[in-house]
C-alpha cells in the first residue's frame, strides 16, 4: 500500500511540475522599461497609459529603404488591430520634426508617429539599425524583438505571441 501511495504522490508531483512549466513561460518575459512618448499630434503615452493594451514599437527613419517598404504592412496592421487593443508607436530616430513632417506628406502613416526628442524609447532599445520592432503584451512584458525587416508573417507572429489573433492565422 505504501508503494501505491508513493507512486500516486510522484505522479501528482510530475503533473504539478508539468503544469507549472507550461505556465512559467509567460513569467519568463522581461518587463518593458519605463517609457514616455509624445506623438506628433501631442498624445502622451507611458507604461501606465498602455496597461491592458498590446504595444508595437517600430523604430524607423525616413532614409531607410526597408522601413519604407514595410510602411504599408505597418499601416495595415495598425488598421486591422485598432479595435482589438493594439497601439502602434512608430519612433523616428534622430531626424528633425521638419524632415519627418515633410516625409509624411508624401508617405502618410496610419500609426502614431513619435520623434526621438519626445521619447526615451530609442535609447532603451538601442535603436541603431532599422527597422526594429518590439512587441509588449497587455501585462507590460516584452514578448518579442526583431531587428531588421521580417515581413508580414514575422510581424503577425510577434503580435500573436502577445495575444492578438491575426485574420490570416492558420
Amino acid at each position: 500500500m505504501r508503494a501505491k501511495s508513493v507512486l500516486v504522490s510522484c505522479s501528482l508531483s510530475v503533473l504539478f511540475l508539468a503544469a507549472s512549466l507550461a505556465f512559467a513561460q509567460s513569467d519568463d518575459r522581461e518587463p518593458a522599461p519605463r517609457f514616455h512618448a509624445k506623438t506628433l499630434e501631442g498624445e502622451q503615452f507611458n507604461n501606465e497609459s498602455v496597461k491592458g493594451k498590446v504595444v508595437l514599437f517600430q523604430f524607423w527613419t525616413t532614409w531607410c529603404p526597408y522601413c519604407k517598404s514595410e510602411e504599408p504592412l505597418v499601416n495595415d496592421i495598425t488598421k486591422e488591430f485598432a479595435n482589438k487593443g493594439l497601439i502602434v508607436l512608430a519612433v523616428d530616430v534622430a531626424e528633425s520634426k521638419k524632415k519627418v513632417v515633410e516625409y509624411l506628406k508624401e508617405h502618410p502613416r496610419k500609426c502614431r508617429i513619435v520623434l526621438t526628442g519626445d521619447t526615451n524609447l530609442a535609447a532603451m532599445y538601442a535603436a541603431n539599425s532599422y527597422p526594429i520592432y518590439v512587441v509588449v503584451d497587455r501585462d507590460g512584458k516584452i514578448v518579442d524583438t526583431q531587428r531588421g525587416a521580417g515581413g508580414e508573417r514575422s510581424l503577425r507572429r510577434m503580435l500573436e505571441n502577445a495575444g492578438l489573433e491575426s485574420k490570416d492565422a492558420e
